[in-house]
């Protein structure tokens, strides 16, 4: 591969905020909930980078062959690549790709292919390099490129963007399932490479009460380490769902107390936690099960497959909850697919 960008290039990163920022000199995209991807094509050769600078054509072979069956056969996009199923992106489905067997990679391609939102043009189509221009130009011509190149059939499409604040906020507080959150980018600034001084995310919080199930003690002491979170499904049975390991500090040592007094199996009547892998010793991976009486209230940033995706942030205890309302009906669903976005 011979162009003027260097391979692999450490994408532009965003700064997380909390609120989104305002003012005459920002844009906004919806922030995807993909593996980010930087894609470079150099004639008959494509290859896919991902953001810790890794090699990803091989895990998305139908992404690749995407890519070099477009008109242009010179250009550097930056993007998001996603998974849908039912309308909706799966980050389940994409971290399945990671595998070593070339079959079952080429299978998943086939069942559930993946689609590149471009976001970025880093190398235009005439070989010239736009990392030094500010983002606004960038833009306009990733627009022009977009419009020439991807859409409809092609398994790349534009991401949407504006310049309207209100317009942020909604894609922010709407219903989407598959939307992470908000990116707030500088007009004027140029790509910032392996920094995060040009963009900033807003990540979506919600809350939601959940029936602790059980817990873990902490890895170097007997007082707890994490509460093990559960929801009702439409049948009664509790399932595992998560946990939250921010409890107050002051409050662990009668908290365990308290806790050793519930115990109780099965403590999840549905899926319960799973035990040691690879990431895990064998005492991280035990967990004590409990009578489910006690109701939290955490907050989360995203929820998908029966899960919460990261650790959730511990809120209050909620003694005035009855456990069975902790049903899986407080995380309700957008009954609009966020992959419209894609066509407005």
């Amino acid at each position: 591969m011979n162009l003027p960008i260097p391979y692999p290039l450490p994408p532009a990163e965003a700064k997380q905020v909390e609120r989104i920022p305002d003012g005459a000199g920002w844009c906004y995209e919806p922030k995807w909930d993909g593996f980010r991807c930087l894609v470079f094509r150099d004639g008959d050769e494509v290859l896919l980078q991902s953001k810790a600078c890794k090699p990803l054509e091989r895990y998305f072979p139908e992404v690749a062959a995407a890519m070099h069956s477009l008109g242009a056969r010179r250009f550097v996009l930056d993007g998001e690549l996603i998974v849908p199923i039912d309308g909706t992106p799966s980050f389940e489905q994409l971290l399945q790709r990671i595998h070593p067997a070339a079959s079952r990679v080429n299978r998943l391609a086939t069942e559930h292919p993946a689609i590149f939102v471009a976001f970025d043009l880093l190398l235009a189509e005439r070989g010239d390099a736009l990392l030094e221009l500010p983002f606004r130009e960038r833009r306009a011509r990733l627009e022009s490129f977009a419009g020439r190149y991807l859409g409809a059939g092609s398994g790349t499409h534009l991401s949407p963007q504006t310049t309207e604040r209100d317009r942020a906020e909604q894609w922010l507080k709407d219903g989407r399932t598959g939307l992470d959150g908000v990116v707030a980018k500088l007009l004027d600034a140029p790509y910032a490479s392996g920094a995060r001084t040009t963009m900033q995310k807003i990540k979506r919080i919600r809350t939601v009460d959940c029936v602790v199930g059980g817990f873990r003690y902490g890895s170097k002491t007997q007082t707890v380490g994490s509460l093990l979170l559960g929801l009702y499904d439409e049948d009664g049975l509790l399932h595992h769902v998560g946990f939250t390991a921010n409890i107050p500090r002051d409050d662990r040592e009668a908290l365990t107390r308290e806790l050793e007094a519930l115990r109780e199996p099965p403590g999840f009547t549905g899926r319960a936690p799973g035990g040691p892998s690879r990431w895990s010793t064998e005492r991280s991976a035990e967990w004590v099960p409990l009578r489910p009486t006690l109701v939290v209230e955490v907050s989360y940033d995203h929820f998908s497959e029966g899960r919460f995706r990261h650790g959730t942030s511990f809120q209050r205890w909620r003694p005035d909850k009855a456990p069975e309302q902790c049903t899986f009906d407080q995380l309700a669903r957008g009954d609009r697919s966020p992959l419209e976005l894609l066509d407005s």
